[in-house]
């Protein structure tokens, strides 16, 4: 036989109360099982840990050793079930969150201090992303969440949509189109384009391509980026024109003008593995989806502006 947690509790009681009828009735035992109790823990370490007196109980010299490393035991094992429920409940912990270029820009920022605030606990560690690049680290399990303006369908993935992103025209500052009223996709078709590659965000770059070509026109890339700041650093230097989502305006270049395009929109995703969801990543999710919600409203004003 094994000394177990319950021994230690019992001689505790006993430890603190120096009296077994009082500590009897704390742990809701009877005078004669606590004794007996104790008298196999007794048995268990091979020395007897309290002197029994006929109107006093009082703690041997081996006793008092045993009370000192017992407390600690019993702290170290409360403290163990304790970080344990707060793990459960992701309250500890690392979560990797994935985010595409400016969507720091948007809700996501507003979340992820929300969750911080609700979680301290928790280690975030934030990785600015293209939408390959977030694919392929939640596909190897070196990201938990990822935040991307469209993803394509995989069995391997859970897609969840967050809000949706209007899209805008953006031209130089002294582009013909710059002071127009409206503009629609069709005045972009001969002039030169910057855009990102297809390999950068798929589906968003399907989208640009499907709006011209519903404008009856192939845009004439003359320069690609990977990085949207490259990107609209390049149409404020005159290179060309293009189509960005609309968190890109709060970066303020002050050579770009953007121009709306009316209905046209991205749907931002936030995308994990599938299979079972880690505490913190259930956690964080809620606090998104809350988010969400009073997001969707908002954003489909601006789709209306």
């Amino acid at each position: 036989m094994m000394i177990e947690l319950r021994h230690l509790r019992y001689f505790m009681a006993v430890a603190d109360d120096l009296h077994f009828g009082r500590a009897a009735r704390r742990l809701a035992l009877s005078s004669p099982s606590l004794s007996i109790q104790i008298k196999q823990l007794e048995g268990l370490v091979g020395a007897r840990l309290f002197d029994r007196h006929s109107r006093r109980v009082t703690l041997t010299d081996a006793g008092l050793v045993f009370r000192d490393a017992a407390r600690r035991i019993l702290r170290e094992v409360d403290a163990a079930v304790a970080a344990t429920r707060q793990a459960d409940a992701g309250e500890t912990g690392e979560l990797r969150v994935g985010f595409g270029p400016t969507l720091m820009l948007s809700t996501l920022a507003q979340v992820v201090s929300a969750y911080r605030s609700r979680h301290p606990g928790v280690h975030i560690d934030l990785r600015e992303l293209t939408t390959g690049d977030q694919i392929a680290a939640l596909l190897r399990g070196d990201l938990d969440v990822g935040f991307v303006r469209g993803a394509e369908a995989d069995a391997r993935l859970h897609v969840e949509p967050f809000a949706r992103e209007p899209l805008l025209i953006a031209v130089n500052r002294h582009h013909a189109l710059a002071g127009a009223r409206a503009v629609p996709v069709s005045a972009l078709a001969d002039e030169p384009w910057v855009l990102f590659p297809r390999t950068t965000a798929p589906l968003l770059h399907e989208q640009v391509m499907k709006l011209c070509r519903d404008a009856g026109f192939s845009p004439r890339v003359v320069q690609e980026s990977r990085e949207v700041y490259t990107t609209v650093g390049l149409v404020g230097a005159g290179v060309g024109v293009t189509i960005v989502p609309a968190t890109v305006q709060r970066m303020s270049w002050k050579g770009v003008v953007y121009k709306p395009i009316a209905r046209a929109a991205v749907q931002l995703s936030m995308v994990r593995a599938s299979g079972v969801v880690r505490p913190v990543v259930r956690a964080f999710l809620a606090v998104a989806r809350k988010a969400a919600s009073r997001r969707s409203v908002e954003t489909l004003g601006m789709m209306k502006a």
